[in-house]
C-alpha cells in the first residue's frame, strides 16, 4: 500500500501544465456533449465533440514541444481518451442507429477493450507501478476512431445531420468498413500495450 501511495503522490508532481488542463477540459466536455445529443442539440454537441477531439491531438504535441510532459499527463490522456470513446460508442448504440447483426457487437468490443485497459492500469497502480503511456498505434487508433465515429453519428444511417443542409447518409457497407477498421486498430493498439504491461509485471515480480 505504501508503494501505491508513493506512486500516486508522484503522479501529481508538476501536474499544473497546459496539456493536463486540456485533458481536464476534454473530460469535462464528455457529459456536456452527451446530454446535448440526448436533447437533440446536435450542432452544438458536434462542435464540442470536435473540440474534445482537437484537444486530444494537441495536448501530446504541446507537452513534447514545450517540455511539459508529466507523470499525471501520461495517465490522464489515455483516461480522457477512454471516457470519450465509451461515451461516443454509447451514443451510437442507443441514440442514432438501430444497429443490426454483427455491427452492434463490434461496437461493444470497443467498450470491452477499454475495460481491459482500465483493469490493466488499475493492476499496475495497485502494484506501485505506472500504466504504460500511449503508444503510436494508440494515437493512430484514437484519431481514426474520432474521425469515423463522429462521421457515423453525423451522417450514418439515421445520422443526426442526415437531411440537414446538404448532408446525405453514408451507405451501410461504408459504415461497416469504418467500424471494422476502427475495431481492428483498437485491438492492434491494445496488443501494442501488452509487451510493456508484461515487462512491468515481470520486473516488479523480480524485485519482490
Amino acid at each position: 500500500m505504501s508503494k501505491f501511495k508513493e506512486n500516486v503522490g508522484e503522479l501529481f508532481e508538476n501536474w499544473n501544465t497546459i496539456p493536463n488542463w486540456l485533458c481536464f477540459l476534454r473530460i469535462a466536455l464528455i457529459p456536456i456533449f452527451s446530454v446535448l445529443f440526448i436533447k437533440e442539440h446536435y450542432i452544438i454537441a458536434f462542435v464540442l465533440m470536435i473540440i474534445a477531439a482537437v484537444t486530444d491531438l494537441l495536448d501530446g504535441k504541446i507537452a513534447r514541444k514545450y517540455n511539459m510532459v508529466s507523470n499525471l499527463g501520461k495517465i490522464l490522456d489515455p483516461i480522457a481518451d477512454k471516457l470519450s470513446q465509451v461515451a461516443i460508442v454509447i451514443i451510437l448504440i442507443f441514440k442514432f442507429w438501430s444497429f443490426e447483426g454483427i455491427l452492434k457487437y463490434l461496437l461493444f468490443l470497443f467498450i470491452a477493450k477499454e475495460l481491459i485497459m482500465v483493469i490493466a492500469g488499475a493492476v499496475l497502480l495497485a502494484k506501485g507501478m505506472r500504466p504504460v503511456a500511449a503508444e503510436m498505434w494508440g494515437k493512430v487508433a484514437t484519431t481514426v476512431f474520432y474521425i469515423f465515429m463522429i462521421a457515423i453519428i453525423a451522417i450514418g444511417p439515421n445520422g443526426a445531420l442526415v437531411g440537414v443542409w446538404f448532408f446525405k447518409a453514408l451507405p451501410t457497407p461504408v459504415v461497416y468498413v469504418m467500424v471494422i477498421i476502427s475495431v481492428i486498430l483498437a485491438f492492434v493498439s491494445l496488443f501494442g500495450y501488452a509487451p510493456g504491461f508484461i515487462r512491468q509485471i515481470k520486473e516488479n515480480k523480480n524485485k519482490n
